[in-house]
């Protein structure tokens, strides 16, 4: 009787969480700087067993910068900890809530699809249908199969004629990276709408697959019930749902950076390609014999990254993705500024095994393969307001543009 009552009690709470969308009202983020080993053990203790504390960057090693959340009942022990152990943080998002309110405010949105807000699932999905509707011929549907709630995992295909070598553009496999999907139908919509010469270029002579929103459940819960959620919404176990989609790949799967604990935020899953979302999608980009690019779309640190993230060994092609992948980001550079780090995952930030960019390249041989880590540096991380979309996007398409014009110097396409 007394174990049916907790069950019943566990059942009524979770109902209840489900049904509410999670607040952070007075979460302030701190940037802490990790200088000696012993802040580096703390911290991952505290990852380990967070109490309400969530880090938007893994504590991985001595020298570098995490973002992490502080709830408001959790101040005090903070600042002890703070003075303890000498820990420099700075404060950079006061009141966490207002910012989540800041980035999703109706006021912004318009009637139409566009870039000055971000979309919901559904919206997005709807424009992509408009695109094929209206591109007849460039523009085809396509549908790799449904989510683990049901939902379809909807992409296009952009192609102005045969024979061209194709590239993957993958958005939103995090699910509270919302900047990734954004710029994704940036891009997308000005291969099929601009007059430059050199979009026109790249948008005419390669075949484009479009999948804005890899990890439709978790992305639409962002929306729904909490901004900071990650993963999918499997069930990973009694208490816990999802697998981070980009450590379930089965290329050195658990190689680490990635934890078997089902309420981690790295949850790898219980096996390789557990999800079906990282299922359908590898599934689909393996039938691609024509494919010479895949990129994917991360928030936030203004990286560039390259395979492979279980390892600093070098790839096949190193030298040569690292010196296209520079030239793209000092292009991308100079429209604001805006200023990317280039690197091999395990180099860059640290191990992270799992992820799709290892496995396209380590199992499908792809010549090029990047992820980006889109804006910010941290001043805003995960919640980036909405009018940094457009600038976003626009210096990314000028990356990207480089990226393939010096992949076809070097006979990749």
């Amino acid at each position: 009787m007394k174990f049916n009552l907790v069950c019943l009690a566990l059942a009524v709470l979770c109902g209840a969480a489900v049904a509410e969308r999670a607040r952070y009202d007075n979460y302030r983020v701190y940037q802490v700087r990790i200088e000696t080993d012993r802040q580096l053990e703390l911290l991952k203790a505290i990852e380990q067993n967070p109490d309400g504390y969530r880090f938007w960057s893994e504590p991985a090693k001595v020298g570098t910068e995490v973002l992490l959340v502080v709830p408001p009942h959790l101040r005090g022990h903070f600042s002890e900890i703070r003075a303890k152990l000498a820990l420099r943080a700075e404060l950079h998002i006061e009141d966490l809530q207002e910012q989540i309110d800041a980035e999703s405010r109706a006021s912004v949105r318009r009637e139409s699809f566009g870039w000055n807000a971000y979309y919901r699932t559904d919206e997005i999905y709807a424009w992509l249908d408009s695109l094929v509707a209206s591109n007849p011929g460039v523009v085809s549907p396509l549908n790799i199969g449904n989510s683990f709630e049901g939902r379809p995992i909807k992409g296009v295909k952009v192609s102005y004629k045969a024979g061209n070598k194709a590239v993957v553009v993958e958005g939103l496999i995090h699910s509270r990276e919302w900047i990734s999907g954004a710029t994704v139908t940036w891009v997308l919509n000005q291969l099929l709408t601009s007059t430059d010469p050199k979009v026109r270029n790249i948008a005419e002579n390669f075949d484009w697959y479009f999948f804005p929103v890899t990890n439709p459940d978790g992305y639409e819960y962002t929306h729904t019930t909490d901004r900071q959620w990650r993963k999918t919404r499997s069930q990973a176990s009694v208490l816990c749902r999802g697998a981070d989609p980009n450590r379930n790949w089965g290329y050195n799967f658990m190689q680490g950076g990635a934890s078997s604990v089902p309420c981690s935020d790295t949850f790898a899953g219980p096996s390789a390609f557990s999800e079906v979302e990282t299922r359908q999608l590898s599934d689909f980009v393996a039938t691609l014999d024509n494919m010479s690019t895949y990129l994917a779309f991360h928030a936030y640190s203004q990286l560039l990254l390259i395979p492979y993230g279980h390892t600093t060994a070098r790839l096949d092609n190193y030298a040569e993705t690292i010196a296209i992948g520079t030239k793209a980001i000092n292009k991308l550079r100079e429209r604001y500024g805006t200023t990317y780090k280039i690197g091999n995952i395990a180099e860059a930030i640290y191990v992270a095994s799992g992820g799709s960019i290892d496995w396209v390249k380590g199992v499908l041989r792809t010549p090029l393969v990047y992820a980006y880590e889109l804006r910010d540096l941290g001043r805003y991380g995960f919640v980036l307001p909405p009018d940094q979309i457009i600038p976003t996007a626009e210096e990314t398409l000028d990356s990207i543009i480089v990226i393939l014009e010096e992949g076809a110097a070097y006979g990749y396409h």
